[in-house]
């Protein structure tokens, strides 16, 4: 993977046309800036209904067109991996129309790093969208999504893949492509396997709200490649849940999401939630260790196999609250050999930390964790961490030999005494909490708490009682801190 270039500051020029406002959002593969085509270095400006370029700067209208001038702003992808360069520029040179493509107004190239450029009008990211979303508004953003993608292939376009940073969120909540990872373009219709598909069944399967076991397992379905040849057949799949439309949504109770930091080019994180039963739900968060093919495969074997064995586990063991404990543990332990197995296959010192909290009749919660992913509980607005860091410096703590305070600076902070996935059988601290109305469980990695104190964690929780501004809110906070490293977490509140 190359290395991110350097962010263009403020007021720099970009191209012929463009002056940079900002850096906007960082993520793996790109940067977004915000820009305007105020250049009066430049004695034309470029009319943008008609292309001609040759009008005077001074001047009110296009001399071709007559268009009147006015400010225009932009929102500017920055991409450095160039094997798709090519490809993306043949895209362009198509100049294809529909609804929910964002197609670019403008593609180049400039010290090895491509440049799209789209008009801003106060469009956000779905990068910044925290999970859940409304069933219905899953199933709109799916059905827009495949129109674009069917469009696309029409056109002799084929991509790699889509993830978030492919979407834009438009001021009325409506969505469009753009910005798009281009594998071919050819001149006749794209025909076979649609190998995009798995990765936005895998965007639609982690916005599912937690009680939405049918659409998640049908997108679950997707990501694993079912259906994954046929646009049309994923299609009609969405369609067949419109009818659950008619039923009312409440605001959610739960709130996810992760970000790649402002520092790391790789998101090793990776978290998930299921319900298990009518009675039980788990929610996972992990933090990856181990580099490209390596910490982002340990985080997420960890939450996948974490939920999958504790959903087999919990459909046929006791339903009694010790039986309920011992399978969080032993499922806990099937992640960490897994992971472990894998790394031997594969000879890596993969690893990851864990923490996840099953919570039984909105009651009890059972939170297990190993290594520095935290698990917290608020209650009457006061923020109390329950897990505790399997890390140097909170030993150190615990001695006596540093407060905690110090420990968070400590030059050793990183080093972590237990981790999941670097040997069998390991030690799992499972804590039992009793749960009241009201009560919120908030689990992340160290790219949260690191960067964020705990203090101000609870001010934001308070400040939003919706989980899912109140997760988008500390990932910002994070990035504040500093966002040296990936950030990641859940809040659930207890109803």
């Amino acid at each position: 993977m190359a290395d991110r270039p350097s962010h263009l500051p403020p007021g720099s020029l970009l191209g012929k046309h463009y002056v940079i406002e900002g850096l906007v959002r960082l993520a793996e593969g790109r940067m977004f800036y915000l820009a305007n085509d105020a250049r009066p270095d430049q004695p034309t400006r470029r009319c943008w209904h008609c292309g001609h370029e040759d009008s005077p700067r001074t001047a009110s209208a296009c001399l071709s067109c007559n268009t009147p001038f006015r400010d225009r702003r932009f929102l500017i992808s920055a991409r450095w991996d160039r094997e798709l360069f090519d490809a993306y520029e043949e895209f362009f040179a198509k100049q294809l129309d529909h609804p929910a493509l964002a197609f670019p107004w403008d593609v180049f190239r400039h010290e090895n790093v491509m440049f799209s450029v789209v008009p801003y009008n106060g469009e956000g990211l779905m990068l910044d969208e925290a999970a859940p979303l409304s069933n219905k508004r899953l199933l709109e953003l799916g059905q827009r999504v495949l129109g674009t993608v069917a469009f696309l292939r029409k056109n002799g376009v084929r991509l790699k893949w889509l993830t978030r940073a492919n979407l834009l969120i438009h001021t009325d909540n409506s969505v469009s492509l753009f910005d798009l990872e281009v594998e071919e373009v050819q001149e006749n219709p794209v025909n076979g396997r649609c190998d995009e598909l798995p990765s936005f069944g895998e965007i639609l399967r982690r916005y599912c709200n937690v009680d939405s076991d049918d659409l998640r397992d049908f997108f679950y379905a997707i990501e694993e490649g079912d259906n994954a040849a046929d646009v049309v057949a994923f299609g009609r799949g969405v369609e067949r849940f419109f009818s659950d439309w008619s039923t009312v949504e409440h605001p959610p109770l739960h709130g996810g999401i992760s970000d790649v930091g402002l520092t790391r080019q790789l998101n090793e994180d990776n978290w998930g939630w299921i319900r298990l039963s009518d009675r039980a739900k788990l929610y996972v968060v992990a933090d990856g260790m181990g580099g490209h093919d390596s910490g982002e495969v340990a985080s997420m074997l960890a939450v996948k196999v974490m939920c999958r064995e504790a959903l087999r586990r919990e459909q046929v063991e006791s339903p009694d609250l010790e039986a309920l404990e011992v399978m969080v543990e032993e499922a806990f332990q099937l992640a960490n050999n897994t992971i472990k197995e894998t790394a031997d296959e594969k000879g890596t010192d993969m690893g990851t930390t864990m923490v996840c909290i099953l919570i039984v009749d909105n009651k009890v919660g059972f939170l297990a964790n190993v290594g520095d992913s935290r698990g917290y509980l608020m209650r009457d607005g006061a923020l109390h961490q329950v897990s505790r860091d399997h890390s140097l410096v909170q030993k150190m703590v615990e001695r006596g030999r540093i407060t905690a305070d110090e420990a968070r600076h400590h030059p050793h902070s990183n080093i972590l005494l237990r981790t999941v996935g670097t040997e069998k059988d390991i030690d799992i601290d499972v804590f039992r909490v009793e749960l009241k109305s009201g009560d919120k469980i908030m689990m992340c990695s160290d790219g949260l708490w690191g960067e964020v104190e705990d203090r101000d964690m609870e001010n934001l929780m308070n400040t939003y009682a919706d989980p899912r501004i109140a997760s988008r809110e500390l990932v910002r906070a994070a990035h504040h801190g500093g966002g040296k490293d990936n950030v990641t977490l859940v809040i659930v509140t207890v109803p």
